[in-house]
Protein backbone atom coordinates (compact mmCIF):
# COMPACT_ATOMS: atom_id res chain seq x y z
CA UNK A 1 0.00 0.00 0.00
CA UNK A 2 1.01 3.39 -1.16
CA UNK A 3 0.59 6.60 1.24
CA UNK A 4 1.58 10.31 0.60
CA UNK A 5 4.39 10.30 2.28
CA UNK A 6 6.03 13.25 0.10
CA UNK A 7 2.80 15.18 0.66
CA UNK A 8 1.92 16.17 -2.65
CA UNK A 9 -1.95 17.57 -3.34
CA UNK A 10 -4.32 19.45 -1.14
CA UNK A 11 -5.10 16.55 1.24
CA UNK A 12 -3.43 15.74 4.76
CA UNK A 13 -1.26 12.05 4.76
CA UNK A 14 -2.25 10.25 7.85
CA UNK A 15 0.41 10.76 9.89
CA UNK A 16 0.32 14.51 9.56
CA UNK A 17 -3.08 14.01 10.48
CA UNK A 18 -1.83 11.51 13.60
CA UNK A 19 0.59 14.22 14.33
CA UNK A 20 -1.74 17.19 14.65
CA UNK A 21 -4.39 15.14 16.65
CA UNK A 22 -1.59 13.75 19.58
CA UNK A 23 0.09 17.02 19.32
CA UNK A 24 -2.05 18.59 22.40
CA UNK A 25 -1.89 15.39 24.48
CA UNK A 26 1.42 15.48 23.92
CA UNK A 27 1.64 19.08 24.88
CA UNK A 28 -0.16 18.95 28.06
CA UNK A 29 2.02 16.26 29.21
CA UNK A 30 5.25 18.29 28.39
CA UNK A 31 3.57 20.99 30.73
CA UNK A 32 2.04 19.20 33.64
CA UNK A 33 5.65 17.48 33.86
CA UNK A 34 7.75 20.80 33.44
CA UNK A 35 5.18 22.31 36.03
CA UNK A 36 5.83 19.34 38.66
CA UNK A 37 9.91 19.76 38.39
CA UNK A 38 9.09 23.92 38.79
CA UNK A 39 6.83 23.33 41.78
CA UNK A 40 9.40 21.56 43.84
CA UNK A 41 11.11 24.84 43.97
CA UNK A 42 7.68 27.17 44.28
CA UNK A 43 5.50 25.58 46.04
CA UNK A 44 3.12 28.06 44.85
CA UNK A 45 2.38 25.99 41.37
CA UNK A 46 1.10 23.14 43.46
CA UNK A 47 -2.09 25.05 43.06
CA UNK A 48 -1.84 25.21 39.33
CA UNK A 49 -1.36 21.21 38.95
CA UNK A 50 -4.39 20.87 41.61
CA UNK A 51 -6.90 22.24 38.75
CA UNK A 52 -4.76 20.77 35.54
CA UNK A 53 -7.96 19.97 33.51
CA UNK A 54 -8.91 23.37 34.09
CA UNK A 55 -5.81 25.54 33.27
CA UNK A 56 -5.02 23.47 30.07
CA UNK A 57 -8.46 23.74 29.21
CA UNK A 58 -8.30 27.69 29.28
CA UNK A 59 -4.88 27.88 27.72
CA UNK A 60 -6.20 25.52 24.89
CA UNK A 61 -9.20 27.42 24.90
CA UNK A 62 -7.06 30.71 23.91
CA UNK A 63 -5.21 28.96 21.38
CA UNK A 64 -7.27 26.88 19.90
CA UNK A 65 -10.01 30.37 19.36
CA UNK A 66 -6.92 32.82 18.24
CA UNK A 67 -5.56 29.52 15.52
CA UNK A 68 -9.41 29.53 14.15
CA UNK A 69 -10.14 32.96 13.73
CA UNK A 70 -6.82 34.04 11.89
CA UNK A 71 -5.75 30.73 10.27
CA UNK A 72 -9.24 28.75 10.20
CA UNK A 73 -6.93 26.15 11.91
CA UNK A 74 -6.87 24.49 15.06
CA UNK A 75 -3.66 25.18 17.51
CA UNK A 76 -1.90 22.10 15.85
CA UNK A 77 -3.02 21.87 12.83
CA UNK A 78 -2.02 25.44 11.67
CA UNK A 79 1.77 24.34 13.29
CA UNK A 80 1.85 21.46 10.32
CA UNK A 81 0.36 23.77 7.51
CA UNK A 82 -3.21 22.66 7.10
CA UNK A 83 -6.48 24.17 7.74
CA UNK A 84 -10.20 23.61 7.75
CA UNK A 85 -12.58 23.84 5.00
CA UNK A 86 -16.33 23.40 4.95
CA UNK A 87 -17.57 20.53 3.10
CA UNK A 88 -20.36 22.49 1.21
CA UNK A 89 -18.78 26.04 -0.03
CA UNK A 90 -21.29 28.59 0.17
CA UNK A 91 -20.95 31.09 -3.46
CA UNK A 92 -20.86 34.96 -2.03
CA UNK A 93 -23.23 37.32 -3.81
CA UNK A 94 -22.15 39.09 -6.85
CA UNK A 95 -21.13 42.67 -7.09
CA UNK A 96 -22.96 45.32 -9.16
CA UNK A 97 -19.15 45.26 -10.91
CA UNK A 98 -18.76 41.54 -12.23
CA UNK A 99 -20.41 39.94 -15.09
CA UNK A 100 -23.34 37.77 -14.53
CA UNK A 101 -21.47 34.05 -15.34
CA UNK A 102 -18.72 34.61 -12.59
CA UNK A 103 -19.18 32.94 -9.34
CA UNK A 104 -17.59 33.57 -6.38
CA UNK A 105 -16.90 31.04 -3.71
CA UNK A 106 -16.24 31.24 -0.22
CA UNK A 107 -14.07 28.69 1.71
CA UNK A 108 -13.75 30.45 4.93
CA UNK A 109 -14.63 28.89 8.22
CA UNK A 110 -18.29 30.52 9.40
CA UNK A 111 -18.62 31.88 12.95
CA UNK A 112 -20.69 29.02 14.12
CA UNK A 113 -18.57 26.53 12.59
CA UNK A 114 -15.45 28.25 14.66
CA UNK A 115 -17.43 27.62 17.85
CA UNK A 116 -18.19 24.39 17.47
CA UNK A 117 -14.83 23.78 16.68
CA UNK A 118 -13.86 24.74 19.97
CA UNK A 119 -16.16 22.97 21.22
CA UNK A 120 -15.00 19.73 19.97
CA UNK A 121 -11.48 20.54 20.73
CA UNK A 122 -11.66 21.97 24.23
CA UNK A 123 -15.28 21.59 25.73
CA UNK A 124 -15.43 17.86 25.28
CA UNK A 125 -11.65 16.46 26.23
CA UNK A 126 -12.45 18.82 29.24
CA UNK A 127 -15.34 16.84 30.36
CA UNK A 128 -14.08 13.73 28.71
CA UNK A 129 -10.98 14.35 31.48
CA UNK A 130 -13.41 15.25 34.36
CA UNK A 131 -15.82 11.73 33.36
CA UNK A 132 -12.05 9.78 33.24
CA UNK A 133 -10.85 11.18 37.10
CA UNK A 134 -14.20 10.48 38.26
CA UNK A 135 -14.73 6.80 36.66
CA UNK A 136 -11.12 6.41 38.13
CA UNK A 137 -11.86 7.37 42.01
CA UNK A 138 -15.16 4.92 42.01
CA UNK A 139 -13.00 2.56 40.22
CA UNK A 140 -10.37 2.82 43.22
CA UNK A 141 -13.84 2.81 45.90
CA UNK A 142 -15.05 -0.19 44.90
CA UNK A 143 -11.62 -2.11 44.54
CA UNK A 144 -11.23 -0.76 48.44
CA UNK A 145 -14.83 -2.24 49.40
CA UNK A 146 -13.95 -5.73 47.67
CA UNK A 147 -10.65 -5.93 49.40
CA UNK A 148 -11.50 -4.41 53.07
CA UNK A 149 -15.38 -5.12 53.05
CA UNK A 150 -17.79 -2.05 53.42
CA UNK A 151 -17.69 -1.90 57.02
CA UNK A 152 -14.93 -2.63 58.29
CA UNK A 153 -12.34 -0.28 57.32
CA UNK A 154 -13.37 3.43 56.94
CA UNK A 155 -10.73 6.19 55.85
CA UNK A 156 -10.73 9.70 56.68
CA UNK A 157 -10.74 12.99 54.03
CA UNK A 158 -6.50 12.25 53.58
CA UNK A 159 -6.92 8.66 52.75
CA UNK A 160 -5.66 7.11 56.21
CA UNK A 161 -7.37 4.14 58.02
CA UNK A 162 -9.34 5.14 61.11
CA UNK A 163 -9.48 2.68 64.22
CA UNK A 164 -12.30 1.77 65.87
CA UNK A 165 -12.09 4.27 68.45
CA UNK A 166 -12.38 7.06 65.95
CA UNK A 167 -14.90 5.51 64.19
CA UNK A 168 -16.88 5.23 66.70
CA UNK A 169 -16.59 9.06 67.74
CA UNK A 170 -16.96 9.61 64.53
CA UNK A 171 -20.59 7.37 64.70
CA UNK A 172 -21.82 9.68 67.94
CA UNK A 173 -20.93 12.97 66.61
CA UNK A 174 -24.32 15.14 66.79
CA UNK A 175 -25.10 13.98 63.15
CA UNK A 176 -28.66 13.18 61.49
CA UNK A 177 -27.23 10.31 59.93
CA UNK A 178 -29.13 10.42 56.94
CA UNK A 179 -27.05 11.57 54.20
CA UNK A 180 -27.99 15.05 52.22
CA UNK A 181 -29.55 15.14 49.27
CA UNK A 182 -26.17 16.86 47.26
CA UNK A 183 -24.35 14.07 48.94
CA UNK A 184 -26.52 11.19 47.75
CA UNK A 185 -26.86 12.93 44.10
CA UNK A 186 -22.87 12.78 43.69
CA UNK A 187 -22.86 9.21 44.80
CA UNK A 188 -25.45 8.06 42.38
CA UNK A 189 -23.64 10.47 39.44
CA UNK A 190 -20.37 8.31 40.43
CA UNK A 191 -22.22 5.40 40.36
CA UNK A 192 -23.96 6.17 36.83
CA UNK A 193 -20.37 7.38 35.63
CA UNK A 194 -18.61 4.07 36.41
CA UNK A 195 -21.45 1.96 34.86
CA UNK A 196 -22.08 4.09 31.79
CA UNK A 197 -17.71 5.49 31.46
CA UNK A 198 -16.09 2.80 29.96
CA UNK A 199 -19.39 1.95 27.25
CA UNK A 200 -18.84 6.10 26.08
CA UNK A 201 -14.93 5.42 25.88
CA UNK A 202 -15.18 2.36 23.88
CA UNK A 203 -17.99 3.85 21.60
CA UNK A 204 -15.52 7.34 21.17
CA UNK A 205 -12.33 5.25 20.93
CA UNK A 206 -13.87 2.48 18.22
CA UNK A 207 -15.64 5.12 16.20
CA UNK A 208 -12.59 7.02 16.08
CA UNK A 209 -10.33 3.87 14.90
CA UNK A 210 -13.17 3.17 12.17
CA UNK A 211 -12.86 6.84 10.54
CA UNK A 212 -9.06 6.71 10.92
CA UNK A 213 -8.72 3.36 9.20
CA UNK A 214 -11.28 4.58 6.55
CA UNK A 215 -9.26 7.79 6.26
CA UNK A 216 -6.29 5.90 5.77
CA UNK A 217 -7.70 3.58 2.99
CA UNK A 218 -9.08 6.96 1.41
CA UNK A 219 -12.49 5.60 1.96
CA UNK A 220 -13.64 9.18 3.50
CA UNK A 221 -11.94 12.48 3.44
CA UNK A 222 -12.39 12.63 7.37
CA UNK A 223 -10.12 12.10 9.80
CA UNK A 224 -12.63 11.94 12.89
CA UNK A 225 -16.21 11.98 13.94
CA UNK A 226 -16.22 15.36 15.14
CA UNK A 227 -14.80 16.68 11.26
CA UNK A 228 -17.77 14.82 10.01
CA UNK A 229 -20.64 15.98 12.50
CA UNK A 230 -18.94 19.73 11.55
CA UNK A 231 -18.77 19.13 8.06
CA UNK A 232 -15.14 20.44 7.86
CA UNK A 233 -12.07 19.22 5.75
CA UNK A 234 -8.59 19.38 6.32
CA UNK A 235 -6.80 20.77 3.99
CA UNK A 236 -2.94 21.86 3.04
CA UNK A 237 -2.64 25.66 2.74
CA UNK A 238 -1.59 27.56 -0.05
CA UNK A 239 0.98 29.84 -0.27
CA UNK A 240 -2.42 32.24 -1.68
CA UNK A 241 -3.93 31.09 1.54
CA UNK A 242 -1.13 32.25 3.93
CA UNK A 243 -0.89 35.48 2.34
CA UNK A 244 -4.63 36.58 2.55
CA UNK A 245 -4.48 34.94 6.41
CA UNK A 246 -2.01 37.30 6.82
CA UNK A 247 -4.13 40.36 5.47
CA UNK A 248 -7.28 39.02 6.74
CA UNK A 249 -5.46 39.26 10.69
CA UNK A 250 -4.27 42.43 9.54
CA UNK A 251 -7.70 44.06 9.05
CA UNK A 252 -8.97 42.35 11.85
CA UNK A 253 -6.39 44.03 14.18
CA UNK A 254 -7.00 47.16 12.76
CA UNK A 255 -10.45 47.03 13.38
CA UNK A 256 -10.20 46.29 16.53
CA UNK A 257 -7.68 49.59 17.13
CA UNK A 258 -10.28 51.72 15.55
CA UNK A 259 -12.89 50.99 17.60
CA UNK A 260 -11.28 51.56 20.81
CA UNK A 261 -13.27 54.68 22.80
CA UNK A 262 -12.18 56.91 25.62
CA UNK A 263 -9.98 59.17 26.76
CA UNK A 264 -6.36 59.46 24.66
CA UNK A 265 -4.43 58.31 27.70
CA UNK A 266 -7.01 55.26 28.13
CA UNK A 267 -6.85 54.59 24.18
CA UNK A 268 -2.80 54.42 24.78
CA UNK A 269 -3.38 52.12 27.38
CA UNK A 270 -5.64 49.78 25.17
CA UNK A 271 -3.44 50.21 22.55
CA UNK A 272 -0.12 48.86 24.50
CA UNK A 273 -2.21 45.99 25.86
CA UNK A 274 -3.44 44.76 22.30
CA UNK A 275 -0.28 44.92 21.18
CA UNK A 276 0.96 42.58 23.94
CA UNK A 277 -1.54 40.69 23.21
CA UNK A 278 -1.07 40.20 19.41
CA UNK A 279 2.68 39.33 19.80
CA UNK A 280 2.28 36.65 22.69
CA UNK A 281 -1.03 34.97 20.49
CA UNK A 282 1.23 35.37 17.25
CA UNK A 283 4.60 33.63 18.94
CA UNK A 284 2.75 31.33 21.72
CA UNK A 285 2.95 28.68 18.86
CA UNK A 286 6.19 28.52 18.26
CA UNK A 287 7.11 29.70 21.27
CA UNK A 288 5.62 27.23 23.45
CA UNK A 289 6.70 24.42 20.97
CA UNK A 290 9.99 25.33 21.64
CA UNK A 291 9.63 26.23 25.34
CA UNK A 292 8.78 22.38 26.18
CA UNK A 293 11.62 20.84 23.43
CA UNK A 294 14.30 22.98 25.08
CA UNK A 295 12.76 22.11 28.56
CA UNK A 296 13.27 18.66 27.47
CA UNK A 297 16.37 18.52 26.45
CA UNK A 298 17.73 20.38 29.36
CA UNK A 299 16.02 17.72 31.65
CA UNK A 300 17.48 14.84 29.31
CA UNK A 301 21.23 16.68 29.23
CA UNK A 302 20.99 17.11 33.23
CA UNK A 303 19.33 13.52 33.86
CA UNK A 304 22.16 11.56 31.58
CA UNK A 305 24.85 13.69 34.13
CA UNK A 306 23.41 12.65 37.60
CA UNK A 307 22.85 9.01 36.08
CA UNK A 308 26.41 9.19 34.81
CA UNK A 309 28.15 10.72 38.40
CA UNK A 310 25.64 8.29 40.61
CA UNK A 311 26.32 5.34 38.50
CA UNK A 312 28.71 2.74 40.69
CA UNK A 313 31.81 2.45 39.78
CA UNK A 314 32.97 -0.55 38.83
CA UNK A 315 36.72 -1.67 39.81
CA UNK A 316 38.91 -4.61 39.70
CA UNK A 317 38.88 -7.66 42.33
CA UNK A 318 41.55 -6.51 45.06
CA UNK A 319 44.15 -9.07 45.32
CA UNK A 320 44.25 -11.85 47.84
CA UNK A 321 45.95 -11.12 51.09
CA UNK A 322 49.55 -12.35 51.79
CA UNK A 323 50.09 -15.80 53.43
CA UNK A 324 50.38 -15.57 56.99
CA UNK A 325 53.50 -16.78 58.26
CA UNK A 326 54.54 -19.31 60.78
CA UNK A 327 55.09 -18.77 64.03
CA UNK A 328 58.54 -19.49 65.63
CA UNK A 329 57.09 -21.65 68.11
CA UNK A 330 54.05 -23.41 66.04
CA UNK A 331 53.73 -26.50 64.06
CA UNK A 332 55.57 -26.54 60.70
CA UNK A 333 53.89 -26.70 57.54
CA UNK A 334 54.49 -29.93 55.30
CA UNK A 335 55.77 -30.40 51.96
CA UNK A 336 52.77 -31.71 50.56
CA UNK A 337 49.62 -29.53 50.87
CA UNK A 338 47.29 -32.19 50.78
CA UNK A 339 48.34 -33.13 54.25
CA UNK A 340 47.12 -32.22 57.24
CA UNK A 341 49.60 -29.79 59.94
CA UNK A 342 48.47 -31.47 62.74
CA UNK A 343 48.36 -35.18 61.65
CA UNK A 344 50.53 -35.32 58.90
CA UNK A 345 48.14 -37.37 57.12
CA UNK A 346 45.72 -36.99 54.35
CA UNK A 347 43.45 -34.91 55.51
CA UNK A 348 39.84 -35.85 56.60
CA UNK A 349 36.67 -33.81 56.25
CA UNK A 350 39.41 -30.56 55.20
CA UNK A 351 38.04 -27.49 57.23
CA UNK A 352 40.06 -24.10 56.98
CA UNK A 353 40.52 -21.65 60.47
CA UNK A 354 39.07 -18.37 59.02
CA UNK A 355 41.87 -16.50 61.18
CA UNK A 356 44.88 -17.58 59.35
CA UNK A 357 43.16 -19.79 55.84
CA UNK A 358 45.12 -23.10 57.07
CA UNK A 359 43.22 -25.92 55.94
CA UNK A 360 43.20 -28.95 58.44
CA UNK A 361 41.55 -32.40 59.41
CA UNK A 362 38.46 -31.30 61.31
CA UNK A 363 38.67 -33.76 64.16
CA UNK A 364 42.02 -32.30 64.33
CA UNK A 365 41.87 -28.54 64.43
CA UNK A 366 38.68 -28.88 66.56
CA UNK A 367 40.73 -30.37 69.61
CA UNK A 368 43.18 -28.08 69.07
CA UNK A 369 41.21 -24.97 69.07
CA UNK A 370 39.42 -26.47 71.95
CA UNK A 371 42.23 -26.85 74.43
CA UNK A 372 44.53 -24.03 72.78
CA UNK A 373 42.58 -21.35 71.63
CA UNK A 374 44.71 -20.23 68.87
CA UNK A 375 46.01 -21.55 65.38
CA UNK A 376 48.54 -24.00 66.09
CA UNK A 377 50.53 -22.50 63.04
CA UNK A 378 50.34 -19.17 63.80
CA UNK A 379 49.67 -18.97 67.18
CA UNK A 380 46.47 -16.37 66.66
CA UNK A 381 44.05 -16.04 68.81
CA UNK A 382 40.81 -18.18 67.49
CA UNK A 383 37.78 -19.67 68.37
CA UNK A 384 35.70 -23.59 67.45
CA UNK A 385 32.91 -21.10 65.63
CA UNK A 386 35.76 -19.72 63.23
CA UNK A 387 36.22 -23.25 61.28
CA UNK A 388 34.46 -24.08 58.47
CA UNK A 389 34.14 -26.81 56.16
CA UNK A 390 34.98 -27.30 52.69
CA UNK A 391 33.18 -28.93 50.46
CA UNK A 392 35.53 -29.16 47.71
CA UNK A 393 35.92 -33.07 47.18
CA UNK A 394 32.35 -33.47 46.60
Amino acid sequence: MLFQVGGQGARPTFFEMSAAQQLPASLRAALTYSLGVFALRRPLLHKVLDYEDEFFALLMGVLESHSLRTTDGSFSESLYGLRRRPVKVSVKRKSPGTESSDKVYDSALRKRQKILSVVFLVVLPYFKSKLQSIYNKEREARLQATLWGQDDVRFDEAGFVLDQEQTSQAQNEPTTGEVSNLTRFKKNFASLIGVCYPWIHATNEGLSFAYQLLYLLDATAFYSPALHVLGLHVCRATGQELMDSSSRISRIRNRELERLRGPPWLKAVQRVFLSCMYTTLDYAQTGLIAAVFFFKMMEWWYQSAEERMSAPTVYPPPPPPPIPKVAKDGIPLPTDKMLCPLCCQKRANPSVLSVSGFVFCYSCIFKSVSQHKRCPVTLMPATVEQIRRLFHDL
